[in-house]
């Protein structure tokens, strides 16, 4: 256990040579869980091994305050291990997601929080989306080939808008492009899904991290992996114990 217990939500939001919005992050974050939040929440910065001064920054945000938490990588492992580390060190009843980018919200995690009792995982669907023409075919040939291939019926899997009941989050299982596949794997554990529509912006600082190699290429090598996994995923439910 650490201090996550103390909240039923915690919020991880993995950065990645994000210091141009490290400082908007703690505004946008600490006004949700201010004002907006439905319950007690904070938020677990992920410092994927940035090499700019993101984990300076963070530090300054995290001691400025008592609702923001790090975790510092020594070195820069990929979106999928911050986002599972987040998880791994999570012990409120619900992790959230959301991208250090603000293309979308912080406060329309307040549109996902009314779901959660009856869904293992909510996410939302970017509405109006803001991406470049060259981001957007990608993005749609990838979730098209995915909702395929998986059979998720999810319409955004790449929403970076989620939360997740941490029973759930516990056993996704750590793979390189397993935040593809949140959906998918969390059908595998027979839990609910509810999507609902969220806002979506153009990102107005720093640099996207990804091109057409690791948005298009790289998801279509991970869906036959998935699938792969899928033929021999095994779940279970204990039915009594003496622990």
């Amino acid at each position: 256990m650490n201090k996550t217990s103390d909240y039923k939500l915690t919020i991880v939001i993995p950065v990645y040579n994000e210091e141009e919005n490290i400082f908007n992050l703690e505004k946008r974050i600490s006004g949700y869980i201010l004002n907006n939040a439905h319950f007690k929440s904070c938020a677990l910065f992920v410092n994927d091994g940035s090499t700019d001064n993101g984990m300076e920054f963070i530090k300054q945000v995290c001691e400025r305050n008592s609702d923001f938490y790090y975790l510092n990588f020594e070195t820069n492992r990929g979106l999928s291990a911050a986002i599972k580390a987040g998880i791994d060190y999570t012990f409120s009843p619900y992790v959230g997601y959301i991208d250090a980018d603000l293309q979308t919200d912080p406060d329309d995690f307040a549109l996902l929080s009314p779901h959660v009792t009856e869904n293992a995982l909510v996410m939302g669907i970017r509405v109006n989306r803001k991406d470049s023409f060259v981001k957007s075919i990608s993005s749609k040939i990838a979730n098209s080939f995915r909702r395929f291939m998986t059979k998720d019926g999810v319409e955004d899997t790449g929403c970076p808008l989620k939360i997740i009941d941490i029973n759930y989050a516990k056993r996704l299982p750590l793979f390189t492009g397993m935040h593809r596949f949140l959906p998918a794997l969390i059908l595998l554990q027979n839990g609910k899904i509810k999507q609902v529509p969220v806002r979506h912006y153009p990102r107005t600082a720093g640099k996207s991290k990804f091109n057409l190699s690791n948005r298009l290429i790289g998801p279509l090598m991970d869906t036959f992996a998935y699938r792969w996994m899928k033929k021999r995923y095994i779940n279970y439910n204990i039915e009594s114990s003496n622990l």
